[in-house]
Parts: C-alpha cells; structure tokens; sequence
C-alpha cells in the first residue's frame, strides 16, 4: 500500500479532530517507520472521532487501532472496527488492567488531558509495554509553560528533564551507575516528545574506546588552552552565554 503523509490522512478524516499545525512533519517523521506494518497504535483523547480514522488511513489496514478517552461516549466508534477503552489517564490501576488486556503496543500517543499527573503517570506506566523498537509520544508539552495545567514543579517538561539526565548519566566513569534502561532516547519537537525504546542500546556499557590506542606522549589536552581569549573577551562570551540560557528573544 502506498505511504500517504499525515496531513494527507487528516485532512481525509471522515469525522472532526483537532490539531496544531506543526504536528504533521512530526508525524511523519516519528510514524512513517511503522507505515503499512502489523503494529498496535493506541492515542489517549479520541472522543470527537477524527483521530481514529486519520491513523486507520495513515497506518493502513494492518494496524490495529485503539482508542483511550475519559468521556463513555467515545465508545460510539467500536461501531466502525475500532478498540475504545473508557477511563483515567490519572488511574493506576486503569492502566494496569489496560495493559493485561491489550499487550505490547508499538505506537502510543497521548493527546489527553495533558495535565501533568496525566501525562507523567500515562508515561512511566506504559513505557515498559512499548515494544522494543516502539515509541511513546506526548502532545501537547506546551501546558508545562501554562497555568491550569498542576504545580509547575512537577511539569512534565521537568520530568522529561530528568530523563535526560537519566540518560547521560548511564556514563561508566560515574560511580553512581544509572540502571534506569527503559527509554533509550528522548526526541524534542515544538510541543511534543517522544521516547524511543531501544533494550540493547539502552543496556550497552558506556565506556571510552579507541579504534586506534594513540602514543600517550601525543595526548596533550588542549580543553583549557583558551583560557587568555576568554579572559579579554568575558563580556561578549558572558552575552553569548546569557543569550543561550534566555527563552525569548529580547524585543
């Protein structure tokens, strides 16, 4: 079957669905691996219906599809082929019984409530059911910069922040050694992220390597050698510094 892109597949949604117009290249980019392919795709947030047949095209028959939402009237799209599950993405124990039900998934995408605790508990209670290979998306990561949304310390752009030093820290040369494998890497997008689950890699030792073991005499460290240029140039490195730590643009 030919590969059609994802606004292709939106804008051929029989039924309505909201999304922001950057999301599509995402789309593409994240989804077009598993175009076409055996795969189990869940979305959390499918009441209006749009979304579901927008991923059935984008997918193609193969896939099966699987709807999440709060609201019992989402139930109205089995009708049309579709898996719909009613309940709280804040649930614990929802998600407990959704995954004995439902398996391994290989596409998850939450498109919820996007409060924090929602997106925060969707996430670390089905990253371990995400296929090896699979992926884990969340929309709509702009609410950690928004009021309404929880406590700002707890945003779900501060936990993906902890992930990312989860990552790094797998490093051998800490001693405290970083044994939280599941995600094996974190992608950011303008309002998305998306965790890429890879086992081997994510277990792979991380250790210094050559190709080629260089004459020690030859390994001078030069790191600190440019310790005059910044001594007479700290006001404009102090501006670039200060411009890369500042979010928005001075007016």
């Amino acid at each position: 079957m030919k590969k059609i892109s994802a606004l292709e597949a939106y804008q051929a949604s029989p039924q309505p669905s909201h999304k922001l117009s950057t999301y599509f290249d995402i789309y593409d980019k994240i989804f077009s691996e598993y175009q076409n392919k055996k795969i189990t795709f869940v979305e959390v947030g499918v009441l209006l219906g749009g979304s579901l047949f927008m991923w059935k095209k984008f997918f193609g028959d193969k896939a099966r599809i699987i709807g999440i939402d709060l609201n019992p009237e989402a139930k109205k799209w089995e009708k049309d082929g579709f898996e719909i599950y009613i309940g709280s993405q804040s649930d614990r124990d929802f998600w407990k019984k959704f995954i004995s039900d439902v398996g391994t998934i290989d596409v998850f995408l939450d498109d919820g409530g996007h409060t924090y605790i929602q997106q925060i508990i969707t996430t670390e209670h089905l990253l371990e059911n995400i296929s090896d290979g699979g992926v884990l998306v969340v929309e709509d990561t702009h609410t950690s910069y928004m009021d309404g949304f929880g406590d700002r310390n707890f945003s779900f752009i501060n936990y993906v922040k902890v992930w990312i030093e989860k990552i790094n820290t797998r490093y051998s040369a800490f001693n405290k050694i970083q044994d939280d494998t599941r995600v094996w890497s974190v992608e950011i997008f303008e309002s998305i992220v998306a965790f890429r689950i890879n086992k081997k890699a994510s277990k792979l030792k991380s250790e210094p390597l050559w190709n080629i073991e260089p004459e020690k005499e030859k390994l001078k460290d030069f790191r600190n050698a440019d310790q005059t240029y910044i001594k007479e140039n700290l006001k404009d490195i102090t501006s670039a510094i200060n411009q890369a730590f500042s979010i928005y643009k001075d007016s």
